[in-house]
């Protein structure tokens, strides 16, 4: 389930099975860095776009986490443990943190939930044969940390 109207319907029918938010976390800059922040955006959206569509019915895809690139750690570390204390009094148990931001390797948020960091690549001018696959790949290596938390 995605966060829009029509899935929001469908998670209020069906929330006692969907215990697992998926985060994309995205990091917004300008100037000479708009070009990666934009590629890490875009990649990350597309990589837990695939996870929801695998998991549909357990999983809820929220909108992303955006952050400064120059937010200090502590800032978005307190501000995403906000994010998931709130999600949690609303019924969710595991949470997912998709980032391709490395500066998130530094950060410890293993009381709120999963932190995956995977490096990115450019999926913009990508067939969309390829992406699918490309991105599948990826999704691959993501899944069984997913699924860990459900044991």
């Amino acid at each position: 389930m995605k966060w829009t109207g029509q899935d929001t319907v469908v998670y209020e029918k069906a929330k006692e099975y969907v215990d697992t938010a998926v985060i994309p976390l995205l990091p917004v800059a300008g100037g000479k860095e708009q070009q990666e922040s934009v590629m890490m955006g875009e990649f990350t959206q597309y990589l837990t776009e695939y996870l929801e569509k695998q998991y549909m019915g357990r999983v809820y895809l929220l909108p992303p986490f955006t952050y400064l690139k120059e937010e200090s750690g502590e800032e978005k570390k307190n501000r995403l443990s906000a994010w998931a204390a709130h999600f949690e009094k609303h019924g969710f148990k595991f949470f997912l943190f998709v980032t391709a931001d490395m500066q998130w390797r530094k950060i410890s948020v293993e009381e709120a939930g999963e932190l995956v960091w995977i490096p990115a690549f450019s999926v913009h001018d990508m067939e969309p044969g390829k992406r699918h696959q490309a991105i599948e790949q990826q999704a691959q290596q993501i899944i069984p940390l997913m699924t860990q938390q459900w044991t």
